[in-house]
């Protein structure tokens, strides 16, 4: 192996092919979305009100996520499958989904955080 083999892409045996519990990016494993993560969205919004759906693009270190969003800011994020299946699973449960790489993440969530870190 050359010095310059290091660096194209998949010549290395460990980047070939799909992880057993997900998939590959680089050097670390992301564990693809399951009926789990499914569930605990489906139970979660339909405990709260006033939810909105944030769909999170793949990134180097994690799948596609959907992020949940109440209305007094509490919040959860699961992966799941696809941008295409997030947008779906809102609209199917009546809420309103956005792209979280275009509109960001709400203030309430942020705000939300706070007060939890301080111990209200």
């Amino acid at each position: 192996m050359s010095f310059l083999d290091r660096f194209r892409r998949g010549s290395s045996p460990r980047t070939r092919g799909p992880a057993r519990d997900g998939f590959r990016t680089g050097s670390t494993r992301v564990r693809a979305a399951d009926t789990t993560d499914v569930t605990h969205l489906t139970e979660w919004l339909t405990q709260r009100k006033g939810v909105e759906g944030f769909v999170e693009p793949r990134t180097a270190v994690s799948d596609v996520t959907l992020l949940l969003v109440a209305h007094d800011g509490e919040w959860t994020r699961r992966r799941v499958p696809s941008v295409q299946w997030a947008h779906r699973f809102c609209n199917d449960h009546q809420v309103p989904s956005y792209d979280a790489a275009v509109v960001g993440v709400p203030q309430r969530m942020r705000d939300y955080n706070r007060r939890k870190k301080s111990g209200e």
